[in-house]
């Protein structure tokens, strides 16, 4: 759903927005894209972890285990810099979360896509992903791609 850098600055536009910790940041984007992304921990800490380091977001207050982060002057700064590229994501990320079943998207659709989500994640945890497995998965989801865009 995201290249590269742009879920930095999705989670730096939000703490903009307001102080925000990390599982508020992943209900967040999970809602803003109408539950067609989650980013998991393992994303999000890190990301966290990269605004800190660059000056662009700071530890606001800890409540419990919880910190909550804002956006320092620097990152406001980054933000205005890069606000082409911020309101080209906000609009795709706004699209991402209108299109839901009701929308007109058939529910056929939207079982058979999250079916192959769970088989592909659950493929992928298993482990053992040799380079015919990978090209044979590869290729599968090319073709799919491929029959998507042609219908």
């Amino acid at each position: 759903m995201f290249d590269y850098g742009e879920l930095r600055l999705l989670i730096l536009a939000m703490l903009s927005e307001q102080p925000r910790h990390g599982y508020d940041l992943m209900r967040g984007i999970e809602e803003r894209t109408g539950g067609s992304y989650t980013p998991s921990p393992g994303v999000i800490y890190p990301t966290l972890q990269w605004l800190e380091d660059m000056g662009y977001a700071r530890v606001a207050d800890e409540t419990g285990s919880r910190k909550n982060f804002l956006v320092t002057a620097e990152g406001a700064a980054f933000l205005v810099a890069n606000q082409a590229a911020l309101d080209s994501l906000l609009v795709r990320v706004s699209a991402a979360g209108a299109a839901t079943p009701g929308d007109g998207i058939p529910e056929r659709v939207t079982r058979a896509t999250e079916n192959l989500k769970i088989a592909l994640r659950l493929r992928l945890r298993r482990g053992g992903l040799d380079e015919p497995a990978a090209e044979a998965i590869a290729s599968a989801l090319d073709a799919a791609a491929l029959a998507v865009e042609r219908s």
